[in-house]
């Protein structure tokens, strides 16, 4: 590719690679939301802490997998594409 053709191309991966990320902020947000909850049961309730506790696993495992798919999207765009 040449000079000024080139750059657009590196700089659309680069934005596009940014925007995939995004998707990463509502993973750090759904994670910070259900351990708030888990930690407010686990108080309000300390008999059911081990049910609490394995649904609140459950859902940081859930939530966290956006984050990690998001990131394979943007590793992709980087690396593989064009």
């Amino acid at each position: 590719m040449n000079g000024v053709t080139g750059d657009i191309i590196i700089a659309a991966k680069l934005i596009g690679a940014g925007l995939a990320m995004i998707g990463a902020i509502g993973a750090g947000a759904g994670i910070g939301i259900v351990t708030s909850g888990a930690v407010q049961a686990m108080g309000r309730n300390p008999d059911a802490t081990g049910t609490i506790q394995t649904n609140m696993i459950l859902g940081i495992a859930f939530a966290e997998a956006v984050a990690i798919y998001c990131l394979v999207v943007a590793l992709l765009i980087l690396f593989v594409v064009g």
